[in-house]
């Protein structure tokens, strides 16, 4: 009895404490501004991220803190989770490195509301279920693996507002019932492998902003339905529309004219045929306008001086004829003018020398007749020219010839002045009138003769002059040498010679000259033509050393700049196969890579390589030599950011290439302060012992990926792993070659933000205005560390990163992408999405 009663007792003791403990501790939830609900999820969804994390592989550990009791699911403690009174509404674990599926159990997540796993390897199929959740409102799974057909379901999804299935590997048609989400502001479908037509009822959408469904094989006509349904032009939101590199045919449909709200159509690189209807010039907002190669037939409309807004128009590679309007002058925003090989006849038109910010202007494989119009000369933004195989005639304007060489005009049989073997004949002079004089008898004729003293006088003379001449001859010559042998100035080559000719050959793309004592000099396209006497008697000053050679900044005669690096001797392969290398350098083109104009090869085995001159010198430089009082604010460091991404880019899918020494030295900057990566494939003109000493050289600066010190080869992922390095130097300000504290940049980043002291890694530049771009910060950080991963395979691809970088940033993506100067052959990226 007595020990019942102890027992009692006890069992009384246990409650009340375990009640108070259970009060004490919902006063401390209270205390804390949490409930229950803020700390454990619902059961139902804690089951479902079981399910799902029993389908995704986890190389690197992230879902470590799933746990199994949901416990802290809905306080922050696992990784990715959001929740509100116990229920998901997000999924966010982007650059995870995460593969496997995503289960079918997501559709358990009734409150699941945005579901971001993009930039990781996830295979298998979009799930079915996504369209059993009602406050679903973005999909971001861009960048993965993933296969099969886009789910019907997702139509069902009444409040989806974002669906980005990009950069997959996704065939099948595209499901009509995407209408259905009647608030889609946004459907990015691009780059993978869609097949069947363009379903018509996405036309009637009247949420729909952004639809871009290019690089697919999409096949049939563009729907003819656009805006059908409409009460008025402004109730279809429309403003971006890509569908070009597909397999569309038919026509374009004048429906389009009906969404008054376009800023950006792209069809090129299809199928289609007909007419432009003329309809299209009432789009006053439309920005850009890419039709081509297609088979357009027709003439240029007339209709198209109403695009006001319009910024670039490319009409190339079609079958378009007849003249083109005078009007054109009213397109007042236009700076890109493509319009090669199509049919066009007539002259030039005058007015095109009105539009004063054109930089880009491409008239060649025409059939265009007449002079060049002498008003081009007052387009003083232009950088890329060409008029060549047409049937121009007389003389090209003496500024045109001069920035722009051969060519940029080769082709018209009647054309001249353009270089040295196409001179305009000189106007022969009116005959004289002379007044009338009877004829003189033949007997009155006279026939003076010199006298010795005559000759020997006329012989002084002339004499004299030639000493003159020489005398002045080699004062200049001395005054030259005296004004280049000041500080670090030089000639560029010590056997020029100042006597020295050559004679201009025009051939095709190139232009070979020939230079002193069996020099050879051969042009690429480019904004200055010069001799290699020019050149090699051009005042250069010094600018940097490296393994390569030695970077000159070299002043021609008529005050023009170019780079000039001279190649170290005995570390270049040899002739033959260093001028086949090198020519196919030389059509490499981007905005954000740095072109070669040139190469000289000399008698004596030197080689030069002429480059555009960058004004602002190196990144390095730019970031680490700079004043106090030199700021250099975010979205400019974004820009830089965003352009050598671009550059690397087009390298690694256009080019197939690798750089191999991406480091801030060979990131220079124009006066925009845009970036051009330099050294592009110098790799292929040097042999394999002097590659290594460049690839030992990047390693001792802190910016070679770890494998290299192994493998000694750069590849993709190597070369993403600098543009790791290279976001963090903007990020942090600070050289990769600094010590610190035994530690390079990628590690002392790392380690910093492992002791969440994250705010300690930024340049204090940025931080002052950390209230507004905190965000952008860290996403920043998050993928510049995921380029600089220990692993190769858990980088991303360029791509990849670019994507994201305009997805931190579009207001600076949209800037940089209208500042391109130089056509690509890169197909136009896809718009880019959303801020999340």
């Amino acid at each position: 009895m007595l020990m019942g009663n102890r027992c009692y007792k006890f069992l009384r003791l246990f409650s009340s404490l375990f009640i108070y403990a259970l009060l004490f501790v919902q006063l401390v939830v209270v205390v804390s501004g949490k409930s229950w609900d803020g700390i454990i999820v619902t059961e139902a969804d804690y089951q479902a991220l079981q399910g799902l994390k029993h389908d995704l592989i986890d190389p690197k550990g992230v879902l470590r803190s799933w746990n199994n009791s949901g416990y802290g699911a809905c306080s922050g403690g696992w990784a990715g989770i959001k929740c509100v009174k116990g229920q998901v509404i997000a999924i966010q674990l982007p650059w995870k490195g995460l593969g496997g599926r995503i289960s079918e159990k997501i559709g358990q997540l009734q409150a699941l509301r945005k579901i971001s796993l993009h930039d990781n390897f996830l295979a298998g199929s979009v799930p079915w279920s996504l369209g059993f959740l009602p406050n679903l409102r973005g999909v971001y799974l861009f960048n993965n693996r993933l296969s099969g057909s886009i789910p019907p379901s997702i139509g069902n999804c009444p409040l989806l507002q974002t669906l980005d299935l990009s950069n997959n590997l996704l065939t099948g048609p595209i499901p009509p019932s995407l209408v259905n989400s009647t608030k889609l502001l946004r459907a990015n479908l691009s780059y993978n492998s869609l097949s069947g037509s363009i379903p018509s009822s996405l036309t009637k959408s009247r949420s729909l902003v952004i639809l871009a469904l290019q690089h697919n094989k999409l096949s049939g006509p563009i729907p003819s339905t656009w805006g059908a349904s409409g009460t008025g032009n402004h109730s279809y939101q429309l403003k971006i529309l890509t569908l070009d590199h597909n397999n569309i045919s038919g026509t374009i449909p004048i429906s389009l004219s009906k969404l008054s709200l376009l800023q950006q159509i792209s069809l090129s690189n299809n199928q289609i045929s007909g007419t432009i209807p003329n309809e299209l010039g009432s789009l006053s907002r439309l920005q850009i306008l890419d039709l081509s190669n297609n088979g357009v037939s027709g003439s240029f409309p007339d209709s198209f001086s109403n695009l006001s807004s319009l910024v670039s128009l490319n009409l190339g590679g079609n079958r378009l004829d007849d003249q083109i309007p005078q009007s054109l002058d009213r397109l007042h925003n236009l700076s890109v003018l493509i319009l090669k090989d199509n049919q066009f006849i007539g002259p030039i038109p005058e007015t095109i020398g009105n539009i004063s910010g054109i930089n880009q202007l491409d008239l060649s494989r025409n059939n265009f007749s007449g002079a060049i119009p002498a008003s081009l000369v007052r387009l003083a933004n232009l950088t890329s020219f060409n008029v060549s195989y047409n049937n121009l005639s007389g003389a090209v304007p003496s500024l045109l010839s001069k920035k722009f060489n051969s060519s940029s005009f080769v082709g018209n049989l009647q054309l001249c002045g353009y270089s040295g073997s196409t001179t305009c004949p000189s106007p022969s002079p009116p005959p004289q009138i002379l007044p009338s004089q009877p004829p003189e008898s033949p007997k009155k004729k006279h026939h003076h003769k010199l006298s010795t003293k005559d000759i020997l006088l006329i012989a002084a003379g002339a004499l004299l002059v030639v000493l003159l001449l020489l005398c002045c001859f080699l004062l200049c010559c001395f005054l030259r040498k005296r004004a280049a042998s000041s500080g670090k100035s030089g000639k560029i080559s010590k056997h020029a010679s100042a006597g020295s000719t050559e004679k201009a050959i025009s051939a095709g793309p190139e232009v070979q000259s020939g230079g002193e004592a069996g020099g050879k000099l051969v042009h690429f396209d480019g904004p200055f033509v010069f001799t290699a006497d020019d050149l090699l008697c051009a005042t250069a000053e010094i600018m940097g050393k490296s393994t390569y050679g030695t970077s000159y900044k070299a002043t021609l005669e008529d005050g023009n700049q170019v780079a000039v690096k001279r190649l170290r001797e005995k570390t270049t392969k040899g002739q033959k196969e260093f001028e086949s290398e090198v020519a196919a350098l030389g059509k490499i083109r981007h905005p954000n890579l740095l072109a070669l104009r040139a190469y000289y090869l000399g008698p004596k085995g030197e080689k030069l390589l002429v480059f555009d001159y960058m004004p602002k010198g190196s990144l390095a430089s730019f970031l680490h030599a700079r004043g106090p009082e030199t700021i250099i604010d975010w979205p400019t460091r974004m820009n830089i950011a965003m352009g050598v991404s671009h550059g690397l880019v087009y390298l690694h899918t256009q080019e197939n290439m690798i750089h191999g020494n991406l480091t801030s030295s060979n990131i220079l900057l124009d006066e925009q302060t845009n970036a051009h990566i330099a050294d592009t494939g110098l790799s292929r003109l040097m042999t394999s012992a002097a590659n290594t000493n460049v690839i030992a050289t990047a390693g001792s600066l802190g910016y070679n990926a770890p494998e290299l010190t192994k493998t000694k080869k750069a590849n993709h992922k190597t070369d993403v792993y600098s543009l790791g390095v290279i976001i963090l130097e903007l990020l942090t300000g600070k050289s990769p070659g600094e010590p610190m504290n035994g530690m390079d940049l990628p590690q002392w980043v790392a380690s910093i933000v492992k002791e969440e002291w994250t705010n300690e890694v930024f340049d204090l530049e940025l931080m002052r205005d950390a209230p507004n771009i905190g965000d952008e910060l860290l996403n920043t950080l998050k993928l510049a560390l995921h380029c600089v991963d220990p692993s190769p395979e858990a980088r991303p691809e360029a791509q990849q990163v670019l994507h994201q970088l305009e997805e931190i940033k579009p207001d600076v993506a949209a800037s940089a992408a209208t500042s391109a100067e130089e056509p690509t052959k890169s197909p136009p990226p896809p718009p880019p999405p959303p801020n999340e």
